[in-house]
Parts: structure tokens; sequence; C-alpha cells
């Protein structure tokens, strides 16, 4: 049987709920980018868009605790996780966006 956790989910649900939200995040930060900053050549030099993208790191941890994760227990590792999770996903988003030219 899987080890189950103070809040009741298993170690790999945990581990799984963690990186859906987190993935699920980056690509809500490429399309939010898209939609507010554009998707023209001045849009991809803009730093506005990482504003986007730490909004979702940051947005995602009360999302994990009402899911019912622990994140009292997250380290720095657990943190930089979520923080290089929800870039990629944003980066590789948000790099299609742009190649297409996608207007949102």
């Amino acid at each position: 049987m899987a080890t189950e956790t103070e809040s009741g989910l298993s170690d790999h649900m945990r581990g799984v709920t963690v990186t859906t939200i987190a993935c699920l995040a980056g690509v809500v930060a490429a399309l939010a980018t898209a939609r507010f900053v554009g998707t023209s050549v001045a849009a991809a030099a803009s730093q506005q868009s990482l504003l986007y993208v730490a909004a979702l790191v940051l947005a995602q941890f009360p999302i994990l605790r009402v899911v019912g994760i622990d994140i009292s227990d997250f380290g720095a590792k657990d943190y930089l996780y979520v923080a290089f999770m929800t870039f990629t996903l944003w980066f590789i988003t948000f790099g299609v966006l742009l190649t297409e030219g996608v207007t949102l």
C-alpha cells in the first residue's frame, strides 16, 4: 500500500497534483501573457510578461492548500520545482503562440 500523508493523499498523488497544477499554471500564464501583452515582436521582448509567470507561481500555493496539499512541508527544492515547471510550460506555450502569431 502507498503511504498516506496527513491530507489523505499518497505521496504519488501529492506529486502528481503539484506537477499538474504547476503545468496548468504555466499554460494559463502564457495565455494571459499573450492576451494582455500580445504576441508581436515588441511583446516578445517585454519584461512585463515575466510578471504573469511570477504571479501564477505565487498564486499556486493557496490553491495547493485548498486542494489539500500541506505546503508547510515544502523545502527549497519543492518551491524551485513549482517555479521551474511553471516557467517551463509558460516558455514553451508562449513560444508557440509567438511563433504562430496567435492573437487572443
